[in-house]
């Protein structure tokens, strides 16, 4: 079962990285429009130098890769950080040779756009796998282990400094578009690592809590938590329930409590993500 698992890892990672090469070769690169981290800076050295961008990005990477085996978890991390990194490589390089050097569309916005999506699903896969990309993904983890550094903010202090001299290699518009293909890319990347299970989290204060809970139990299938609380107001007992519905199922919900407990308070919020019964089940 360990090696099956690994396998589809593995074969997440690949599909990741063809995905982020396609991203590069056939729309950030053609618009000049600098990817993140050390494959924006690897573009910058090809403007001025010429040299693959494939061959630059392992270069680069092999000081992280040191610090990554160091300060970041040693043999697991580099096997399947240098895969990454080492397919995401050769890929950039050889599809170059085979896809149109202008890419798709003269469309500074739509390669931003498309160059983002397709780029961040490949990222959001390999983060599934539990792999990284290396680069800037190796810096902001030791600096937020080093130093404390929450992670958003070394990859704005990267990114921002990329951007910056991409904006001077490139041009100023072109920095700009890069920018937004950095936010759909991570939108992209989320959505691709962590899927789309967003769901409504109800917190329920009532007085008729069986009548509520039974309804839920039968007419929806989805457990019900509940404890006891204290109105501190009033000073009087309340009864708590708390339940995680799917987002078509919160209108079922609100008429459910209406008609057990009209007089009920109810909070629903959005969750991130449910894991357990009833939902995705919990992986490791």
């Amino acid at each position: 079962m360990g090696m099956l698992l690994r396998l589809r890892d593995y074969a997440l990672i690949t599909v990741g990285c063809v995905l982020q090469a396609l991203a590069m070769d056939l729309f950030l690169i053609p618009a000049q429009l600098a990817a993140g981290g050390v494959s924006g800076l690897a573009q910058i050295v090809n403007a001025f130098t010429g040299w693959p961008i494939g061959v630059m990005v392992t270069l680069l990477n092999l000081p992280l890769f040191v610090l990554g085996w160091r300060y970041l978890g040693g043999r697991r991390f580099m096997a399947r950080t240098v895969f990454t990194v080492g397919v995401y490589s050769a890929l950039v390089d050889v599809l170059a040779l085979y896809l149109p050097r202008t890419g798709l569309t003269g469309d500074p916005f739509l390669n931003a756009l498309y160059g983002g999506v397709l780029g961040g699903v490949g990222m959001g896969l390999v983060f599934r796998a539990q792999g990284t990309t290396g680069g800037t993904d190796i810096i902001a983890r030791i600096l937020g282990r080093w130093r404390g550094v929450p992670l958003s903010q070394s990859y704005l202090i990267t990114d921002t400094a990329i951007v910056f001299s991409a904006g001077l290699a490139f041009g100023w518009e072109q920095a700009l578009y890069a920018v937004v293909a950095l936010y759909i890319s991570g939108l992209a990347a989320e959505a691709s690592a962590e899927g789309v299970g967003i769901v409504r989290a109800a917190t329920i204060i009532t007085a008729r809590p069986q009548a509520i809970a039974d309804r839920v139990l039968q007419d929806m299938a989805r457990g019900v938590t509940g404890w006891a609380g204290t109105g501190m107001y009033s000073g009087q007992a309340r009864h708590v329930l708390f339940v995680a519905v799917s987002r078509a199922e919160v209108s079922q919900l609100k008429a459910i409590i209406h008609e057990a407990d009209p007089a009920a308070f109810v909070v629903i919020g959005q969750a991130h993500e449910a894991l357990g019964e009833g939902f995705k089940p919990i992986k490791e």
